[in-house]
């Protein structure tokens, strides 16, 4: 089917006051606008409305390339009429045109926002006696049908669309401040990273370097889901540091390494102006994360520390 426009819906912003969920959906559109950019999909404009946000396009992957944007639920390529009930039918006899064929079935869903003379029951019975009428050998299934009708009423304008896709969800990045990643490498540090982006956080991204890795590349494929918000990279040698502990000939070395990462972690933190540290940290996965070494080595630091992974074991995290 032809494409108008992708609807972007959204979830937890809904439920912010008035002014935070303003200044929210600024952000998620910013972020909507610089992914398409980075991913160089055609698309003319787009607008806020309460609730919604609308990307003007003819091309349907748009609602794939705006899915992966941290705070988008779902997304839907749309084709739009005006609000009236006669017009709404019109467009999805005409939809169904083109997607049934013999031995098909459909279901139609409707939802109506604002004022309208119409319900959307109306929208449904009308829509199938029209579509039972115009397009030969179809029946209605509203449990599992081959094409579901969505129809979205909205106050000036309505939208008809057959696919809905899911969304990372979360919220945009860019609406919880920055936060210094301590990232190793490994596979919990960018984990622990993804996910701290998607409560809306910003990176900046701290390497303690021991050795060679592929940690760099890692950040550079992180930060094409926040392409409004590259991510600064430090690079910090360790190696003479750690040398220095392993000589000590203590059993505490993990937990003074990680103590020192964490010193240098906080003075990132200061000159970036964030407000804390992520960690890729699992309780119990290894010496350095029993309960007691992380008690003993955030003790006195005076920053806050967010171990995202905390309560997940490896299958969780890959």
């Amino acid at each position: 089917m032809r494409c108008d426009v992708v609807i972007v819906r959204y979830g937890e912003l809904a439920l912010k006051s008035k002014g935070v969920r303003r200044g929210y959906e600024r952000i998620l559109t910013d972020n909507l606008r610089a992914k398409l950019d980075c991913e160089g999909v055609d698309y003319q404009n787009i607008k806020r409305e309460w609730g919604r946000i609308y990307i003007t396009t003819t091309e349907p992957e748009v609602a794939d390339v705006v899915s992966n944007v941290f705070g988008v639920v779902s997304a839907s390529p749309s084709v739009v009429c005006s609000p009236d009930i006669n017009e709404i039918v019109r467009v999805l006899v005409e939809v169904a045109n083109e997607l049934l064929s013999p031995g098909m079935s459909f279901g139609i869903r409707a939802k109506r926002v604002g004022r309208h003379d119409f319900t959307s029951r109306e929208i449904c019975v009308r829509g199938g006696d029209a579509i039972l009428s115009e397009v030969e050998g179809v029946v209605v299934n509203l449990d599992s049908p081959d094409v579901e009708l969505g129809v979205e009423v909205r106050q000036n304008s309505a939208y008809i669309y057959t696919k809905v896709v899911e969304g990372v969800g979360g919220l945009p990045v860019g609406t919880q401040g920055k936060m210094v990643s301590l990232v190793s490498g490994g596979m919990d540090s960018p984990v622990a990273t993804w996910l701290m982006m998607k409560r809306g956080a910003e990176i900046v991204a701290l390497h303690l370097d021991t050795s060679p890795s592929d940690v760099k590349r890692q950040m550079e494929a992180i930060s094409r889901w926040a392409p409004n918000h590259p991510i600064r990279f430090y690079n910090v040698p360790f190696a003479f540091i750690l040398g220095e502990l392993v000589k000590l000939g203590t059993k505490l070395t993990c937990v003074l390494c990680k103590r020192m990462m964490y010193r240098i972690a906080k003075r990132v933190m200061e000159i970036e102006g964030c407000d804390g540290v992520i960690t890729g940290s699992s309780l119990g996965q290894v010496a350095s994360q029993t309960s007691r070494n992380l008690m003993v080595e955030m003790s006195g630091l005076d920053i806050p520390l967010y171990h995202p992974l905390i309560a997940m074991d490896k299958t969780e995290v890959m």
